[in-house]
């Protein structure tokens, strides 16, 4: 019979997938010896099989009281037991940390009958009906699927009624009141009364953490981390400890490092007298970790050699959940922990420095994804004085419009509108908002809050913790210090490295490391810097696929070789031919005759080798790959509309209509898909000299550039073949075209001629193709649309997000590669290509070539190069040494 539960102390680390993270992490501890309470872990394998059946698996129940069994027997008393009652916290627990999954329920098996003998055990009346009502509040709101702001608006009133600002200042009697209270909230909502069976309670719990895993927020943010929808969750149950017990309790929040800084030293909220989630909740501000040193210094020192443990045990940045009750240290959970994108790059250098790691790990620890956030703009300097100031819990520069609930954050993103979502505090209802939102702003919380842990995951900007900040949620709009009133909708500016908040919107700078890798900024004073200096020089040893760049135009040129391209990929000569040379294409497309056409040809010829001449200076000893123009034929005709509408009404004022031939000859060329239609080698073979003008360009600028002691590396590519005939066609014209410039040069021009495989049948008959080649680009951006059978411009904002949403797409294809179809018929190109040719060159110039999952198949499959736009030439350079060094083996996400 399979089993479906493990206590805490048969698992390890290594078992996530079937104990989930969180109950992997408690088993390693257990096993490690620290002071974990006991319990036991239901795994991943009962939840498939729950959310297959609808029903628990056969068995599971009768092996959850065996398991429960042995807690009692460790604890020394029974699930709600009447005189000393255990209770236990039952927790949702995926592989992969997920915000959107089921809140915990905290203090299961409390009822009616054992809350006094709770109250009479822990020598604390307040103790006990605080324990009792969080448990009603919980468990209506997670299990019973009643709205939170039904309790909170109850607790709002009972405190109100007091006189009172916090939690704290209700008594036991106040408590047991408002208990009562939640109990008749359950029983209005839900028609029942709530459950006094203590087994009833927890088989309920275990239930619902199933079914979380279905929840729109659960799905919400699988989508936005590319988790796949079948791992399940896990479920923990583990005895309580009391963190409410007193001044003398409490429960806490740490970091082994800054997660936001990446810097060494204590970091984390404490929260005195509080139980389970009140830290992360933001419902009080937090004291910062080290004044627990002061309140309890034996607990502060035992947590900080747990602390040193676990970082030393994981080699990596711990995030630690812990209760002290009564002066008695207990681990609730740690993780490696949830970082900014600087703070991963930092952490990596460190540990290695340290020796935890090596230099191949350094690499692994970060991502593409990373390095991308960190060379986004930055707030520059400004005499403004900001309007509050905060926790700076996840950096980064964010301007937009404020706006106060999710709901509204995802309708005016969509809309098109950049937004800072403002929120006193945020809860796991807030998920999609945070996702749609540039920027967090919260008046409550610190490092450790929801909002920092949620919004440094997804890579958001957020301050924390601005407690000057009055905001007014129902009237939408906050008020600061000094009395000024942000509404809704007007524009904030929020630092989330300064922690500080400004109205308005600032300006924005480059960003140092964008400095760094274009030269102007060394790395040496920067410790950020300097860590993302090593860590990509080490990706650039272990690399084997090179990384080029698309570029058009010179600038474009020189800046991709700043930022570390190793030659041009892409060079798309349509680029070169808009605003006012478009003219002189379309002359030479609807050239009547001969002398025309070289007319056409004479002008253009020239133009052409100037922007040859000066991409190849930029790119000297590089390689550098010209594709041959691609457009659809339509781009450089007039509009058959306009020129049909001035002939009109010509001719219906009697007047001579000059446009009519032009008219004809746009209507002898109109296709109703162009993009199917003539254009790449079709539009070569179509018109003549259309390319053996462009190559005479590209022979004469190399010439030129050889004679002049420099040297070009030339690579010709005829893009849109769908057949070998047409490549064999243009090649021949090509190599006679660069043969006549060498006799009249004088100079020998190395170059190679090759294809972009584009169209599905390129790839299927690759291997024949291939005897007329030299190298193959893989065109993903055509292989996709002509492989799906759908033009990305129509699909991409109408069905793709649907098709995302519902599954069918794990990500775009546009995006990241469809390895099931797509990347088949590149692999099979490619092995048939080498088949043929061993020494083919095979490269990607799509935009997948910048995709940091993409590189990782195109490595797996031995293309030699990819190619990416020059912003993204850093994010490929990273993935591909982490490519060559394996799959990153710790998980963050």
């Amino acid at each position: 019979m399979t089993k479906y539960v493990y206590d805490f102390a048969e698992g390890n680390r290594f078992m996530a997938d079937l104990l989930g993270g969180k109950g992997a992490n408690l088993a390693e501890m257990t096993v490690m010896g620290l002071p974990v309470p006991p319990g036991f872990t239901i795994t991943t394998e009962a939840c498939r099989a729950y959310l297959t059946t609808g029903a628990p698996p056969r068995g599971l129940t009768a092996e959850i009281g065996e398991h429960l069994h042995t807690l009692e027997r460790a604890m020394g008393r029974k699930l709600g037991q009447v005189d000393e009652p255990l209770l236990v916290a039952v927790r949702s627990g995926a592989r992969f940390s997920m915000p959107g999954m089921m809140d915990t329920v905290l203090n299961i098996g409390l009822t009616d009958d054992s809350v006094a003998g709770l109250a009479a055990w822990a020598r604390d009346e307040r103790l006990a009906w605080d324990s009792y009502r969080r448990l009603v509040q919980m468990f209506g709101t997670t299990v019973l699927g009643i709205d939170a702001d039904d309790f909170a608006g109850a607790l709002r009133d009972a405190k109100r009624a007091k006189g009172v600002d916090g939690d704290l200042g209700l008594d036991a009697a106040d408590l047991r009141a408002l208990t009562a209270t939640f109990k008749d909230i359950v029983r209005q909502r839900t028609g029942r009364e709530f459950p006094q069976d203590p087994r009833e309670q927890l088989d309920m719990a275990v239930t619902s953490v199933f079914e979380s895993w279905h929840t729109d927020r659960a799905r919400t943010y699988r989508h936005a981390e590319h988790i796949p929808e079948d791992l399940g969750t896990a479920v923990n149950v583990c005895a309580m400890v009391f963190g409410n017990l007193g001044d003398d309790s409490g429960t806490g929040v740490a970091f082994t490092r800054d997660p936001a800084t990446g810097a060494p030293g204590v970091y984390g909220d404490y929260l005195a007298n509080a139980q389970g989630e009140d830290v992360v909740a933001g419902i009080r501000n937090t004291l910062p970790l080290h004044r627990l040193a002061d309140l309890q210094p034996n607990a502060y020192e035992r947590l900080m050699g747990i602390m040193r443990t676990l970082e030393e045990h994981y080699r990596d940045l711990c995030d630690i959940e812990f209760t002290i009750e009564r002066r008695k240290l207990w681990m609730l959970q740690t993780r490696v922990g949830k970082r900014t994108a600087a703070a991963a790059f930092r952490i990596a250098d460190a540990l290695r420095e340290e020796g935890l790691i090596d230099a191949d790990e350094a690499l692994r620890r970060v991502t593409g994804a990373q390095l991308a956030q960190l060379m986004f703009p930055r707030f520059g300097d400004t005499e403004r004085a900001p309007v509050a100031t905060g926790v700076a819990a996840s950096p980064g520069a964010a301007v937009g419009e404020v706006v106060f609930d999710s709901a509204t954050a995802v309708r005016r993103a969509e809309e098109g509108a950049a937004v800072i979502l403002v929120r006193r505090e945020t809860n796991p209802d807030d998920l999609d908002g945070l996702i749609h939102a540039r920027g967090v702003l919260t008046s409550r919380g610190g490092k450790t809050s929801h909002a920092a842990v949620v919004a440094r995951g997804l890579g958001r900007t957020c301050v924390c913790g601005a407690e000057s900040l009055t905001i007014d949620t129902e009237a939408r709009r906050f008020t600061t210090a000094d009395g000024t009133v942000v509404a809704e909708g007007d524009v904030v500016s929020v630092d989330g490295s300064a922690g500080k908040v400004y109205l308005g919107e600032l300006e924005v700078v480059p960003s140092p490391v964008v400095d760094y890798f274009e030269g102007r900024r060394p790395p040496e004073r920067d410790d950020l810097l300097r860590a993302v200096d090593r860590i990509i020089r080490h990706a650039d040893r272990r690399a084997r696929l090179a990384v080029h760049a698309n570029a058009d135009t010179p600038q474009d040129a020189h800046r991709a070789r700043l930022l570390g391209a190793t030659g041009i990929g892409l060079v798309r000569t349509e680029h070169m031919f808009l605003g006012d040379r478009r003219v002189l294409v379309e002359r030479l497309i609807l050239a009547p005759d001969d002398a025309a056409r070289e007319e056409a040809h004479a002008a253009l010829l020239p133009l052409q080798r100037d922007d040859f001449t000066r991409i190849l200076a930029e790119m000297d000893g590089l390689p550098v790959t010209i594709r041959l123009l691609d457009p659809p034929l339509h781009e450089f005709l007039p509009d058959r509309t306009e020129l049909t509408a001035r002939v009109a009404v010509a001719k219906a004022l009697g007047r001579p209509a000059p446009e009519e031939d032009l008219l004809r000859a746009v209507d002898r060329l109109h296709e109703e898909n162009p993009m199917l239609g003539t254009r790449g080698v079709r539009l070569g073979l179509l018109i003549p000299g259309l390319y053996d003008m462009q190559v005479r360009a590209i022979a004469e600028a190399a010439a030129a550039r050889l004679a002049g002691g420099w040297s070009p590396h030339v690579e010709i590519m005829i893009p849109l073949v769908g057949d070998v005939r047409e490549l064999e066609i243009v090649a021949a014209r090509a190599h006679r075209v660069v043969a006549d410039v060498a006799r009249e040069t004088g100079v020998s021009v190395p170059y190679e001629i090759g294809t972009m495989i584009e169209l599905p049948r390129a790839a299927l008959t690759a291997g024949r193709i291939a005897d007329a080649a030299s190298f193959f680009s893989f065109g993903t951006n055509d292989l996709t649309q002509t492989t799906w059978g759908f033009s990305r411009d129509d699909v991409e904002g109408s069905f793709v997000p649907k098709y995302v949403a519902e599954g069918v797409f794990e990500s775009s294809p546009f995006e990241t590669i469809d390895r099931d179809g797509v990347g088949r018929l590149i692999a099979l190109a490619a092995w048939d290509g080498r088949a043929t040719h061993p020494d083919l060159g095979l490269g990607v110039c799509g935009e997948h070539g910048g995709d940091p999952a993409s590189i990782h198949f195109f490595h797996e499959i031995g293309l030699d190069y990819v190619s990416c736009s020059p912003f993204r030439v850093p994010i490929a350079r990273l993935e591909t040494g982490r490519a060559a060094v394996g799959e990153t083996a710790t998980d963050t996400r």
